[in-house]
């Protein structure tokens, strides 16, 4: 098998850009460069909880109203939607290492922002500049794909995926330590230096991928995409204070409809497209984001439910009354276990394939909420629940790349991540929209509070689960191919030669 990496059949002459790459040698260090792309996707995801615990804070620590204070986490959301899919299609034109630093820069630069903030517009500013990061860990598994040998490649993708979860786990605690003990800006000034020191290894390490798309970037493309996710994901995230049938909310949403439906007529007539909608609907493409964004929304049950349970007061029957650093300790093994599941990951996809990798891992989230079901009055009880779904994520972040890669043009990869990265950022988003509706009218009257009720939290895990059962029903229809590696180096890094007809994967 090749690895997941050689062109699918029928995919055409490989391009000049593609054959000259087979030419380069693999980097000098590869386990330096795998960690060091590593650390830049521990330090993105850190990111992302940093500011978890003193979201209840900030309407006091910036002087403005909590709807206001609600846009430091919503500038993050709406930024990487944007920035995701674009600096993937520049790095695969202008170079992906190159856009790596760039990102890895507006990450310090957001983090230097908000550490010297003491109202609420510099603190929107510095959290859309460390959203804009987003990209880092499309780009790094691209980066992996151009640079490292073929053997190598699906267990460093599969960490690389999971330093995602694993920055997210093991920030919340750390977070809410330096949260508690010192002032809030620390957790800035903490983000910037380990961002410094990514930015450091990336440039002194990290080797320049050779391949290029070249071509004219797709600005009205861009502009497009931008406008239609922005519309949508505002819809979607505020419509809960908005409320949802009122008119900015229906204005927002027909908007995204209307603009996105624009975008892909423009996207089917560009020469250089943003997206080559062509090869999104390829099966193995198509189904692998169909996928994603059913994962992306079973993850996020997890986020939500967990804390809230170990949180509410014990009074209530199903409470355990813990504080946020608890919160984080709790949920920090989740981190190591994906970490640990990444290796594994990578044996079975070596094995039987990233579809098979991919249906196993969606199979054990399934499993998790369906544990949490029944498991959920001990703090014990939500680190083993947290554990499983943590080792089910790890398989899925394994294999959701190695799929997309099998599948397109080594010149598309950073793209082709970049909008599978996307679409799980979207399932987040809907899983929130719909979790927050849930919890608000399931609810029990705690002395005058209105309170989330116990049923209410089991039917957001019995809807994790159904979610994580859909991706493994999505999967199911991930295309298998017959490998014919006839002509080819079976190690090639990035595709067969012409006319060899390789397949993707073998599920």
């Amino acid at each position: 098998m090749s690895n997941a990496l050689a062109r699918p059949a029928g995919a055409g002459k490989s391009s000049p850009a593609a054959r000259k790459a087979r030419e380069v040698p693999p980097p000098p260090r590869p386990n330096a460069v795998v960690a060091v792309l590593a650390l830049a996707g521990i330090v993105v995801s850190l990111m992302q909880t940093l500011v978890i615990p003193i979201v209840p804070e900030l309407p006091k620590l910036l002087d403005a109203p909590a709807s206001d204070t609600a846009w430091a986490v919503t500038a993050t959301l709406l930024a990487a939607s944007v920035a995701t899919p674009v600096v993937g299609r520049l790095g695969d034109m202008f170079g992906k290492r190159r856009m790596l630093l760039v990102s890895i820069v507006l990450l310090v630069s957001g983090s230097v922002v908000c550490a010297l903030a003491d109202s609420l517009t510099p603190m929107i500013i510095g959290r859309a500049l460390q959203g804009l990061a987003a990209a880092v860990v499309p780009l790094g598994i691209s980066i992996m794909r151009d640079v490292l040998p073929a053997d190598r490649l699906a267990g460093s993708t599969a960490l690389m995926s999971a330093s995602l979860g694993v920055g997210g786990a093991l920030g919340l605690p750390s977070a809410a330590f330096i949260a508690d003990n010192w002032d809030w800006h620390l957790l800035f000034w903490v983000s910037a230096a380990l961002g410094v020191v990514a930015l450091v290894l990336v440039v002194l390490i990290v080797p320049e991928s050779k391949v290029r798309a070249g071509g004219r970037f797709d600005l009205v493309g861009s502009l497009g995409l931008s406008a239609g996710l922005m519309s949508l994901l505002l819809a979607v995230s505020k419509g809960g204070d908005w409320g949802w049938t009122s008119g900015t909310t229906l204005g927002l949403g027909v908007a995204a409809v209307l603009i996105l439906l624009a975008w892909g007529w423009w996207e089917l007539r560009s020469p250089q497209p943003l997206v080559d909608l062509r090869t999104t609907v390829r099966p193995q493409v198509l189904f692998t984001n169909l996928a994603s964004i059913a994962l992306g929304f079973s993850m996020f049950a997890m986020s939500l439910v967990l804390p809230q349970l170990l949180q509410l007061p014990e009074q209530t029957g199903y409470g355990l009354g813990k504080s946020m650093l608890t919160v984080g300790l709790v949920l920090a093994p989740q981190g190591l276990v994906m970490m640990a599941m990444s290796a594994v990951s990578a044996k079975v996809t070596k094995a039987k394939g990233p579809k098979v990798t991919l249906m196993i891992g969606a199979l054990i989230v399934a499993g998790g909420y369906g544990l949490n079901l029944l498991l959920m009055s001990e703090v014990w009880h939500l680190i083993l629940v947290s554990c499983v779904i943590g080792a089910g994520i790890g398989f899925t972040y394994g294999a959701l790349p190695a799929l997309i890669m099998g599948a397109v043009d080594p010149t598309q990869t950073g793209a082709a991540n970049s909008l599978n990265t996307l679409m799980r950022s979207l399932g987040t988003s809907f899983a929130s929209a719909l979790a927050g509706v849930i919890l608000a009218q399931m609810t029990t009257d705690f002395g005058g509070v209105a309170l989330p009720s116990e049923d209410a939290f089991k039917v957001v895990m019995a809807i994790g689960a159904g979610a994580a059962l859909l991706a493994f029903f999505l999967a199911s229809f991930i295309p298998r191919h017959r490998e014919n590696t006839q002509g080819a180096a079976p190690d090639s890094p990035v595709e067969a030669p012409e006319g060899a007809e390789v397949a993707a994967i073998k599920a």
